[in-house]
């Protein structure tokens, strides 16, 4: 299908300023918050009972987002319509007691967070994000967003036969270098506290990470490609979050749209901000509620909802191309991806297959399927987790790219946009 979407490069510079200014799950949080409230969404408590009125409306719990907008008038029982994506990303955390070091070196103490490709922090800038939790509850966002940590690799001369193959013990080898000299307890958040302007003897807690620095960047003679971080998985995340704020308003949708933005996908989304916790459903039971409906209403519901489940996915690799299914080799700036598993490690049926098409085809957007090697175990997202909690239809889709898990990944620039405009015609019902 040839694409009557016409590129536009400004959503790419924009995600591009998302990905540089999300280190951390809580900064994409609070990033699309921002975005949310000046499309006219605005925040609502968990504890406070809410109303039924219309309007856009945005949950906010740790490192993950609800939010979806009722349209005037909209029936207890009027269908969602989810985009559903998930803000971490793998990468390397603090420990709790994080001041270590050896030989007169000082280094920082941290955890392997996901699937890391951990040979990609080697040797690269590294700055600190996260959160900072007072002793009376409040949190504070931190971004450290210059060289600050290194994992420095073993020289060759060393190891003579590191280029025929490494192996990296995530306990011994991974942890980072900031300094010389000797190791004081408290130093690391002490520093960090002061980063953030907060008294470090009000510090009470921590959630912190390491980021590579280097921005963002066009890549290729014609721009066509573009690397940068987490894009596994925020380019899904600002897709959502713009095509929520292109309906926003819209009275005549059939659907009420929402936005399912969860933290811990990486490490099998079982938390109270994972996919497995009841964030979402609560959210979408309340919102039943508030406008005057029973259990009836709700049921009848979810019955009628369907989740788009985006997450990146494979892109044919020129090096790799043994690993691939034959026949099913998705390419950059071909579209977004239909992820079909017979296994349930994605969510897509043949009727979620049509729904996704008939979007892309709305939204004169190409598309592509992909399926795994049937030699190689496949992945898993959101998607079955979100059909199975819920009872709720979903589709699995996506962006494909290289070097997926990586610190920095790789990826068509005109697919980030071709995304959007099909989850706003998905959203449009």
């Amino acid at each position: 299908m040839t694409s009557t979407a016409r590129f536009d490069r400004g959503h790419t510079d924009d995600l591009m300023t998302f990905l540089a200014a999300s280190p951390s799950p809580y900064h994409a949080v609070a990033n699309a918050a921002e975005r949310l409230e000046k499309a006219g969404f605005r925040q609502v408590e968990e504890t406070a009972a809410w109303e039924g009125t219309a309007g856009g409306k945005y949950v906010i719990r740790g490192g993950a987002l609800i939010a979806w907008y009722v349209p005037e008038g909209a029936a207890a029982h009027t269908p969602f319509r989810i985009v559903g994506a998930h803000t971490d990303s793998p990468n390397l955390r603090v420990k709790p007691e994080p001041d270590m070091g050896a030989q007169g070196w000082r280094q920082v103490a941290v955890e392997i967070y996901g699937g890391t490709l951990l040979n990609t922090w080697l040797d690269r800038d590294l700055g600190l994000a996260g959160r900072l939790t007072l002793r009376d509850g409040s949190h504070h966002l931190v971004n450290v967003d210059r060289a600050v940590l290194r994992v420095p690799q073993l020289a060759i001369h060393l190891d003579r036969q590191v280029n025929e193959g490494m192996k990296l013990e995530r306990q011994r080898h991974m942890q980072p270098i900031w300094g010389l000299g000797e190791v004081r307890e408290g130093d690391l958040i002490r520093f960090v506290a002061e980063e953030a302007g907060v008294d470090a003897e009000d510090v009470s807690g921590w959630d912190l990470m390491v980021h590579a620095i280097e921005a963002p960047t066009y890549l290729g003679r014609d721009r066509e490609l573009l690397a940068g971080p987490r894009m596994d998985n925020l380019i899904s995340v600002h897709a959502g979050v713009a095509a929520l704020a292109a309906v926003a308003g819209r009275e005549e949708l059939p659907y009420i749209p929402v936005l399912a933005a969860f933290d811990h996908e990486e490490n099998g989304s079982e938390a109270d901000t994972g996919a497995q916790g009841p964030l979402l459903g609560n959210v979408l039971e309340r919102s039943v509620y508030a406008r005057g409906g029973a259990y009836e209403d709700r049921a009848r519901a979810f019955a009628g909802s369907i989740c788009l489940s985006s997450d990146v996915g494979h892109a044919v690799h020129p090096n790799y191309a043994e690993r691939h299914d034959p026949t099913h080799r998705p390419r950059p700036n071909g579209g977004p991806i239909l992820k079909v598993n017979v296994n349930q490690r994605y969510a897509t049926d043949g009727s979620g297959r049509a729904v996704f098409a008939a979007a892309c085809e709305k939204a004169g957007v190409p598309w592509q399927s992909f399926v795994s090697n049937n030699d190689m175990p496949c992945g898993t997202t959101i998607g079955p987790i979100t059909a199975a909690r819920h009872g709720i239809s979903t589709v699995d889709i996506g962006v494909a790219c290289l070097s997926m898990h990586s610190a920095r990944e790789l990826c068509g620039a005109e697919d980030p946009y071709l995304l959007a405009n099909a989850l706003v015609a998905f959203l449009e019902g």
